[in-house]
């Protein structure tokens, strides 16, 4: 059976930086037989978490939904239909885009977080559900996980999605052109992480 692989792109630009590693990414998955489907976060029509609380408070592994109604819920649903998840964001102002924030935000159902408890704690859900996470900025890639949160959002929005992140991209100096063209190397290190999601 084949896998199915979600992506989750955070960026402001179609065809920009992240949105070709994302293809990149899924495209070798294709290439081991995966059914991919790209999500545009632009394109989503997501409220912004208002710290009701309410799907926290009842415990059990299952997610609790948000009074919200809106695209979120069907968004979760194929995620928690897949096998795994590619999340990308380039790098604002230090850390994930604000489109890519709001749904981090909304992600607050995967945790138990009853009034009185001191912090939230994750449900305890089996999932073999992998995740490759993705981050382009202005400055050099390996100064990404050093000097903004990024890849900690990224780190956390897979741990509320009860994903493993298995790969990572940091791909810097991404701002000297309009379109910034991904190099042979980079395009093809994102296919093998591809193939690693679909096996």
């Amino acid at each position: 059976m084949s896998k199915k692989i979600v992506a989750i792109v955070g960026s402001y630009r179609k065809e920009g930086t992240i949105d070709a590693a994302v293809e990149a990414i899924l495209a070798g998955a294709r290439e081991r037989g995966a059914a991919t489907h790209t999500i545009y976060l632009t394109e989503q029509h997501i409220e912004f978490c208002r710290n009701c609380r309410t799907c926290t408070q009842e415990p059990g592994a299952k997610r609790h939904k948000c009074p919200h109604h809106d695209d979120m819920e069907p968004i979760l649903e194929e995620i928690e239909a897949a096998d795994a998840v590619v999340l990308g964001s380039p790098v604002n102002c230090g850390n994930v885009t604000a489109i890519f924030r709001r749904f981090l935000e909304r992600l607050l159902g995967s945790f138990y977080w009853p009034w009185g408890q001191p912090a939230p704690k994750l449900r305890k859900v089996p999932s073999k559900r992998k995740a490759v996470l993705v981050a382009s900025s202005a400055m050099p890639g390996p100064m990404i996980p050093l000097f903004t949160g990024t890849m900690g959002a990224l780190r956390l929005t897979a741990k509320a999605l009860h994903a493993k992140p298995v790969g990572r991209m940091c791909i810097g100096l991404s701002s000297g052109e309009v379109h910034h063209a991904l190099s042979a190397r980079r395009l093809a290190r994102a296919r093998r992480l591809g193939m690693r999601l679909a096996a």
